[in-house]
């Protein structure tokens, strides 16, 4: 009991200094003018500037796409990889890209789509010419959709993995093809994998700003980079902080439409 009581109370203080203290310092300095009087002119002017409610939809939109194209992707990705021999291990090759640090892959991606780059050779060498591929809209989401890849598939891939065989075999029997076997029955029976994938995925691209820099070369602001601005550039905490807390609740409403809802049984 001592040891269970000790693993516990390192929990709790774990959980109070490194996810609550700074989301209530947070919350503490969004009603802080940049004067360092209380105030709620913070709120005020996130939702009557129209440069930061262009941002919150635009990270809303690219967020959305990314986890769209991610899914596009994942489903079919892990649902082939549950069929093949060695699924664990094609598995591990899928999840293995997740060891390299991000900015490494964004530095490699910048040398892929380079004016100079195996993107642009590819292009010149099939008749298309070169193109500005990096510093573009499309270059941050295709860059965005291949690091958050590996989440999307795992939890699909083990909705799909732990899905009973026997259901498939007995939509079959009924006289059901394939693609009504997999509407009716597969994707159904799947979709806890992909609310969570879609968590994983969504969630963190809604405060992408690295990838924003080096990718979208300040062409895409988002509020990850709207909070990177205030907090460096500017020096206003205090919006920084108000456009962390409406970060946090978009994402906790996120997270409450896409959870598991559990039915109650009489």
């Amino acid at each position: 009991m001592k040891t269970r009581g000790l693993y516990f109370s390192s929990y709790v203080l774990w959980l109070i200094f490194f996810v609550l203290a700074p989301v209530a310092l947070i919350l503490y300095q969004s009603f802080i003018g940049i004067n360092g009087h209380f105030t709620i002119d913070n709120y005020e002017n996130f939702f009557k500037v129209s440069a930061y409610l262009q941002m919150t939809f635009n990270s809303v939109l690219y967020a959305a796409l990314i986890t769209l194209i991610t899914l596009l992707v994942s489903y079919p990705t892990a649902y082939f990889l549950t069929k093949t021999k060695y699924k664990q291990l094609w598995l591990m090759l899928v999840i293995l890209p997740t060891w390299i640090n991000i900015l490494l892959k964004a530095y490699a991606f910048i040398g892929i789509f380079s004016q100079s780059g195996p993107a642009n050779n590819f292009l010149e060498w099939i008749g298309l010419g070169s193109h500005q591929l990096l510093f573009t809209n499309a270059s941050f989401m295709l860059v965005a959709a291949y690091i958050q890849l590996p989440f999307m598939i795992l939890p699909i891939f083990n909705a799909i993995d732990d899905l009973d065989e026997s259901l498939i075999n007995v939509s079959h029997d009924l006289g059901a093809n394939g693609f009504q076997t997999f509407w009716n029955v597969t994707f159904p029976l799947t979709l806890n994998g992909i609310k969570s994938g879609v968590q994983v995925v969504f969630i963190p691209s809604l405060s992408l700003f690295m990838l924003t820099r080096l990718i979208g070369g300040n062409k895409v602001i988002t509020l990850g980079t709207a909070i990177e601005e205030n907090f460096l550039v500017t020096q206003d905490w205090g919006m920084g902080s108000t456009i962390g807390v409406i970060l946090i609740v978009t994402m906790i409403l996120i997270m409450f439409l896409t959870g598991e809802k559990k039915r109650r049984r009489r």
